[in-house]
């Protein structure tokens, strides 16, 4: 029976069947390919990295590709999880808070995802309590299988005909294994089921060990992970596994021997200086025309494209290699213990550095430590400093203490939503003789609220009195650093997740005392961009966006780019052509 047939004849739903499969309108069985990445031994292997990677290269290819996210926990949502728990928040445009695999993925593909590429256990449950409670089971007894499994496979399906995609990746947090994840996995089972041969292509992430005392490789814990993977009926067709250093042959072939994959399926994806070797690895073990001769895909593939897309990737990494001018920028936040919360603005350095020619080195400095007596001894060694988002007060006056070291030595200096708003406190504090000055969200009965949440503008907003997220469009003013810094355009396409703003109410007075607003929201009083005149400081800019989240290898954000001039001692802003800009739509 072919996929069509089959989907059709259990698609019903009734008291009659046992199957229940719906299928979004415009579906087409047998277009869409799907890819599912599967962990084992343990979390934090790096599936995200890998799905992205292999994404890339059938993208390279000339295929449409769309990742997914599958999450176990149930939050409907990434954005109260701490940094500490679960690393940086990735706010998409269109404001969905999710997991920072998002991010590897913008990055990766270099296009801009939605919220139907990030599902938890949170969003499937209330899906299917939403459809019972509409009466849309038929007085079924609603069950994990067929109903909560149906609901998985609803969400990739509407995703393949949002999207067109001739690959769907499916990334499924966590491991084989986590009670969480089974109906996960036995969704996906279904899926191959129902899609028929060629419609799948299974990939299980594994760990293959090499403790010192013993000085070999080890595969077992490997192979007892896909063990698990095998009993829950998906039999992989490629293993990749992470190691610190290459699999060596004995261990793959035991794991291809074990798992029944053959042996150049089994793939060595060992340390390396950047993920972005990644998809250059996957090339090399020709594991992409693996997949599109497992996908059946041959056809809409088109080599000449794959050919100028890897000529500009591998230009990239030879100028990434390179490394070049070492400069050291200071990360001034909170979170330092886990890199993880940083993860976009480390990767917006790194793409920076590259286009330019530096080697930019990052110092983690734990603001709970920084006060105005050590600040200028702890930040004297920095060609750079940026302060990054947070919530809650620990570390803020340390915070403060670095923004005004900085404006006041001629520090490069770039402030990110939190930054944003501690410049203006400092300048408010230090400059414009308002002491006292602060946040409501750090002293509710201060002198000088310069930083308060505005109910008349969630009013306006339509924020319900919650964060303000996702894509926001600024407008730039003319002349100023920041609209050079994107080429003069009048117009900005930023990414946002914050609660407080500049109190309109402090404007004028701040302006008066030397402070430039040079980003505003087209509408409404809502300061977005600041700066201090270059005459004044070299490179002292801070934005209530977050510009980290829309840097990608290829075109850096003009932010970063700006900071990383600056700090090698460049004084003009970068002459960034249109195609480096970062997406602003």
């Amino acid at each position: 029976m072919s996929s069509q047939n089959l989907l059709s004849s259990i698609a019903n739903v009734s008291d009659d069947t046992e199957f229940y499969t719906p299928i979004p309108a415009g579906y087409k069985p047998g277009k869409t390919k799907y890819v599912g990445v599967f962990g084992t031994v343990m979390s934090g292997l790096g599936k995200g990295i890998f799905a992205s990677s292999l994404a890339k290269v059938l993208k390279d290819k000339g295929l449409t590709v769309a990742p997914i996210k599958l999450e176990g926990y149930l939050n409907l949502d990434s954005g109260t999880l701490n940094p500490f728990r679960h690393g940086e928040v990735f706010v998409l445009d269109d404001t969905m808070e999710c997991d920072m695999d998002l991010g590897t993925y913008e990055r990766m593909l270099d296009q801009n995802m939605t919220r139907l590429n990030f599902s938890t256990s949170g969003q499937i449950f209330t899906a299917v309590l939403e459809k019972e409670r509409r009466g849309g089971y038929l007085g079924r007894d609603v069950q994990m299988i067929p109903h909560v499994t149906g609901e998985v496979k609803n969400k990739l399906r509407q995703l393949a005909v949002a999207t067109d995609a001739d690959v769907i990746f499916i990334e499924i947090g966590g491991t084989v294994g986590d009670v969480e994840n089974a109906y996960y996995i036995e969704a996906l089972r279904q899926l191959a089921f129902e899609e028929g041969e060629k419609s799948t292509c299974w990939v299980a992430l594994t760990y293959v060990m090499e403790p010192p005392a013993l000085g070999e490789q080890k595969s077992k814990a490997a192979q007892l992970g896909i063990k698990q993977l095998l009993q829950c009926g998906i039999q992989p067709h490629i293993i990749a596994c992470r190691a610190i250093h290459p699999v060596m042959a004995k261990a793959r072939e035991k794991i291809s021997l074990y798992s029944s994959v053959p042996l150049e399926r089994v793939f060595s994806m060992h340390d390396c200086d950047s993920i972005y070797i990644v998809p250059e690895m996957i090339r090399d073990a020709n594991l992409d025309k693996q997949v599109v001769n497992i996908l059946g895909l041959e056809s809409r593939t088109h080599p000449e494209m794959e050919l100028t897309a890897r000529d500009m990737w591998r230009d990239y990494l030879t100028r990434l290699k390179a490394g070049g001018e070492a400069i050291t920028i200071g990360v001034a936040g909170k979170y330092t213990s886990v890199r993880d919360s940083y993860a976009s603005v480390i990767k917006a350095l790194e793409h920076c550095g590259t286009k330019l020619g530096a080697k930019v080195e990052i110092d983690w400095i734990e603001v709970t430590d920084i006060t105005a007596a050590n600040v200028s001894e702890r930040l004297a060694h920095l060609q750079g400093l940026i302060v990054p988002g947070g919530f809650g007060t620990r570390g803020v006056e340390g915070k403060i203490a670095c923004v005004e070291h900085a404006r006041r030595t001629g520090l490069p200096y770039l402030g990110l939503c939190l930054g944003f708003q501690l410049a203006v406190i400092e300048y408010a504090r230090n400059v414009c003789n308002m002491a006292g000055a602060n946040s409501t969200e750090f002293d509710l009965e201060c002198k000088h609220p310069v930083i308060d949440i505005l109910p008349d503008q969630k009013q306006i907003e339509g924020l319900g009195g919650n964060m303000r997220l996702g894509g926001q469009d600024v407008i730039l003013k003319p002349g100023t650093l920041a609209a050079r810094l994107d080429n003069n355009t009048p117009e900005a396409r930023l990414r946002f997740r914050h609660r407080y703003e500049v109190d309109p109410r402090f404007v004028s007075q701040l302006e008066s005392g030397g402070l430039i607003f040079s980003g505003k929201a087209p509408d409404y009083p809502i300061m977005q961009v600041l700066e201090l005149p270059q005459n004044v400081h070299p490179y002292f800019i801070a934005t209530q966006a977050h510009p980290e989240l829309t840097s990608r290898p290829l075109r850096p954000d003009p932010f970063f780019l700006g900071l990383v001039q600056a700090a090698m001692g460049l004084s003009n802003p970068p002459a960034t052509k249109k195609s480096d800009a970062p997406i602003h739509a």
